[in-house]
């Protein structure tokens, strides 16, 4: 697929934006935010929804007409993009009454802010099942794919709460040691995800005309010139380079800003952090650019191709 870089800023923004809302709210249920002042997670607040607000105003940079935007609110019952648009929608209001209740602190506080924790979570979760459900990208319908782009909003909105609180309070460690292991899962499921990818499977040429008993080639393609088809679907890039960008990725997004939480858990200053947590979005960045340069969608089967 070819990746529009709209779509890469609106993933990985609004998903550090969501993990950052996440860990705010999960911070004022449980109790480890009772160390920062109402100013500071109001701060924390105003950064989660801005990350949020820049990525689904980038979305729509990917739309032919813009303009139209609105209409995906439409198709709730049956499209996961229209679920993602009205909680995403829904989160705004609710998320100003979080921010009223802790400037006024409310009584109501604990419960507004469980409440945007899990609607945070949903919205995150529907934008995942927006490729998690295209059957025909085998890359893309699996479980992990939900997965990973939860454990990437929480490990970047967590790294991010951390650099943030880390200049106005004393550093947690409990805290420090619990985005530690997020992103170590995270790494883990990336690299499964990795070799997942690489079994040989999924649909063929063969399977695809049916013919499965002897071997098919193609004769004809299906255009003899350029399309929305082959410019979209039928993005090339070469495998040895991108096997230099997965081990950039995962040199960026996770062994990086590892190395740098470990120095700060050893006692290097918080600031360290924030180069930890750029360094994860720098990343995160381009492991969406290889989730969509890597998916094969099955029409690339009747141009030529002989696997997807």
């Amino acid at each position: 697929m070819h990746p529009a870089f709209s779509v890469l800023i609106f993933t990985v923004t609004s998903g550090a934006g969501y993990g950052l809302l996440a860990w705010l709210g999960l911070g004022q249920t449980l109790g480890y935010s009772q160390t920062l002042t109402p100013e500071l997670q109001l701060i924390m607040g105003v950064i989660a929804m801005a990350l949020v607000s820049v990525g689904l105003l980038s979305s729509t940079l990917h739309l032919a007409n813009p303009k139209n935007a609105w209409r995906s609110f439409s198709r709730f019952r049956t499209s996961w993009l229209s679920r993602e648009a009205v909680f995403a929608i829904a989160l705004y209001p609710l998320s100003a009454l979080y921010a009223a209740a802790i400037f006024w602190q409310w009584n109501s506080i604990n419960v507004l802010a469980g409440l945007c924790v899990v609607l945070a979570l949903i919205t995150l979760f529907s934008t995942s099942m927006i490729y998690a459900s295209l059957k025909t990208i085998r890359q893309w319908h699996t479980p992990m794919v939900p997965a990973l782009f939860m454990a990437y909003a929480l490990s970047s909105g967590g790294l991010l709460f951390l650099s943030v609180g880390y200049f106005f309070a004393p550093i947690n460690n409990q805290l420090l040691n619990i985005c530690i292991g997020l992103v170590l899962i995270t790494l883990a499921l990336k690299l499964v995800y990795f070799f997942w990818q690489g079994k040989p499977q999924g649909a063929t040429l063969q399977t695809a005309t049916g013919f499965t008993q002897a071997s098919v080639r193609l004769l004809d393609a299906g255009h003899s010139a350029p399309t929305f088809l082959n410019r979209e679907f039928g993005y090339q890039v070469a495998a040895d380079q991108l096997l230099r960008l997965r081990v950039l990725m995962v040199l960026v997004a996770f062994i990086v800003p590892l190395g740098l939480m470990f120095w700060v858990e050893q006692g290097a200053t918080a600031n360290v952090l924030v180069v930890a947590w750029l360094a994860m979005m720098t990343g995160l960045l381009l492991e969406r650019w290889l989730f969509f340069a890597e998916a094969r969608h099955v029409v690339r089967l009747f141009h030529g191709e002989q696997r997807c």
